[in-house]
């Protein structure tokens, strides 16, 4: 396993990303209060490659996030055949967060990694209809982590993609209740779901003022896809505070994403909190004519999305 470790030394914030599985962040850490603290979670057997990649860390999703119906992708007449990896038998969150990636740049607080189908995997050139290319980058700076994503056409075909990821984030952060965590939520509807797929139906969420001011984590339960997001000069934010540690996460993400999926796994250590540029089987809603977010890059083009995860202190108690 290639497992790089990120530090910078003015925050005394540190990263490592597990290169040769799907280039996650599977840590991130920073200073308070005399401890550590760790705000992402994964599984013990992570880093052993024997769990499912995309249960732990912040797996990249990618040329699609969340569920295509079954094991077929039919795009402009041609049928592509993906393995099932869910317990529905759908395919599931793209290709790259299984595979191993390739580092292009590398210094103390910052790691740059590339996969290329045609490149890296060619055998994912018969499951997919065209070749792709994904560049991710992790800079580590005043106690916050940037993520960036570069998607690429190098193809002469158009590109039909979606990117997500898909963060684990520890609750609670460190030996508080977990149930007194709160979670604020962005997003004014949610797309309605049937066995995990979107049906094209979009719903007003009922309880959209409770999830802005702070729900706690003791009473959420959801795998939803979130969507009319509030953006604000560009990005939309998200929150978790852990009043026992007097710590704050907050997750910003850019426009590029427009849908968010938020899911609270069984284990209950975590929440993840995960944009997406488009909604779940976004192919086969848009042969319907619904609006799904869904890119499709002409032969040369490519789009950049961005997410950054910072902290804070705070005392809810004042």
């Amino acid at each position: 396993m290639e497992n790089v470790v990120l530090n910078d030394p003015a925050s005394g914030a540190s990263a490592e990303v597990l290169v040769s599985l799907g280039f996650n962040c599977h840590r991130f850490t920073v200073p308070h209060r005399g401890r550590h603290v760790d705000l992402i979670w994964r599984s013990p057997a992570f880093l052993t490659g024997t769990d499912r990649p995309s249960r732990s860390g912040i797996p990249i999703l990618f040329p699609f996030p969340g569920r295509i119906r079954g094991t077929e992708f039919v795009w402009e007449g041609k049928t592509y055949h993906i393995p099932a990896s869910d317990a529905y038998g759908n395919a599931i969150h793209g290709f790259v967060h299984t595979r191993p990636w390739r580092v292009i740049e590398r210094d103390r607080r910052s790691l740059v990694g590339q996969f290329q189908a045609s490149v890296d995997d060619p055998a994912l050139r018969d499951q997919w209809p065209a070749d792709f290319r994904i560049t991710a980058s992790y800079d580590l700076s005043g106690g916050m982590l940037r993520m960036v994503y570069l998607i690429e056409n190098p193809s002469d075909a158009p590109l039909p993609c979606g990117l997500g990821t898909h963060p684990y984030f520890h609750v609670p952060f460190l030996d508080g209740p977990a149930k007194n965590c709160l979670i604020l939520l962005p997003g004014n509807e949610r797309w309605e779901l049937e066995q995990m797929l979107p049906t094209g139906n979009r719903n007003r969420i009922d309880n959209v003022v409770e999830y802005r001011a702070g729900t706690p984590f003791g009473g959420l339960q959801l795998d939803d896809v979130f969507t009319d997001l509030d953006f604000e000069d560009g990005w939309c934010r998200s929150h978790i505070y852990d009043p026992a540690a007097k710590l704050a996460l907050h997750i910003s993400f850019s426009s590029t994403f427009r849908e968010c999926v938020v899911f609270t796994p069984p284990h209950r250590e975590a929440i993840c909190i995960e944009p997406y540029t488009c909604v779940p089987n976004a192919a086969e809603l848009l042969g319907k004519g619904i609006d799904t977010g869904l890119r499709v890059l002409p032969p040369g083009e490519s789009f950049i999305a961005r997410v950054e995860l910072a902290v804070s202190e705070i005392d809810l108690s004042a």
